[in-house]
């Protein structure tokens, strides 16, 4: 049943009890707490996906202190201090979680990526095998092809990541890490492919279009490659041809680019400015 039907319906049911002159004060107020209930799921789920991360985290810190053994309110708090680039915190949470007793295999799944972006590679290997493998979900097995990337095992990374892919509508995300690790392999083909495809999800997606450019450039490809780009974007992808340009000893290209990345962005390109002084100051000395 949709979220604003069944808000409506609670409250509907809670000015009916209060309306009904035989009806008792409590079960007023257990029509007023469900509703509530209601109301603040919603705003919990609201918190974990669109609201600034860090108000975020501030609204489920508060609540746990409230709440203390409520188990959702302690997921809340460890996803968004995830979300917030705080995971040293979140570390804590996601232990004390998968530990309790209502801990599933999805908490130790998260708590395993908490792990990776403290950097704390092997416990989160840990913490994978530590899940059935009947535990099939898409961010189990993009977690596995991240410890797999680490741990060099280009096999196993390839066949997580496409399970991965296949596993959920929104594979923008895992196709450009999965295109990074092709690209750290030095297939840069495969991994131009595949960044492309990331762009072709989500064409907002800027990393994967800067990721493109690079494995474009490794293979000697310095023009703009044919994917919808804003007039700044296409000025900080120019800046990153022309720098891996000069990395490969291509300094007249990458002088050349650094020049069109100036022209072409809207406002002043500090970077790119300071990128071509430095160069010309090296070829002078």
């Amino acid at each position: 049943m949709p979220m604003m039907v069944r808000v409506s319906l609670a409250f509907a049911t809670a000015l009916g009890l209060a309306a009904c002159g035989n009806s008792d004060g409590a079960d007023v107020d257990r029509a007023m707490d469900a509703m509530n209930v209601i109301d603040e799921t919603n705003l919990n789920d609201i918190m974990l996906t669109v609201a600034d991360p860090d108000e975020a985290v501030s609204y489920f810190r508060r609540a746990t202190r409230e709440n203390p053994d409520r188990v959702d309110l302690k997921r809340g708090l460890a996803h968004s201090l995830v979300r917030a680039g705080r995971a040293t915190e979140a570390v804590p949470i996601w232990r004390e979680v998968v530990t309790g007793p209502e801990g599933t295999e999805q908490d130790r799944v998260d708590y395993a990526g908490a792990l990776i972006r403290d950097g704390n590679w092997d416990e989160a290997e840990a913490q994978l095998d530590l899940v059935p493998p009947t535990f099939e979900t898409f961010d189990r097995y993009r977690v596995e092809a991240m410890v797999a990337d680490s741990n060099q095992e280009w096999d196993r990374a390839d066949s997580f990541y496409e399970t991965a892919v296949g596993l959920t509508t929104r594979p923008a995300g895992v196709l450009n890490n999965w295109g990074f690790s092709k690209l750290t392999r030095g297939d840069h083909e495969a991994a131009e492919r595949l960044f492309t495809e990331a762009i072709s999800y989500d064409p907002d997606l800027f990393t994967a279009k800067n990721n493109l450019v690079l494995a474009r450039a490794a293979r000697g490809q310095y023009s703009m490659p044919l994917i919808q780009m804003t007039q700044i974007e296409r000025a900080q992808l120019l800046h990153t041809a022309a720098l891996a340009a000069i990395r490969q000893g291509e300094v007249d290209v990458g002088r050349g680019l650094l020049a069109e990345a100036i022209d072409t962005h809207p406002q002043h390109f500090d970077a790119a400015v300071r990128s071509l002084r430095a160069l010309e100051t090296e070829v002078r000395n």
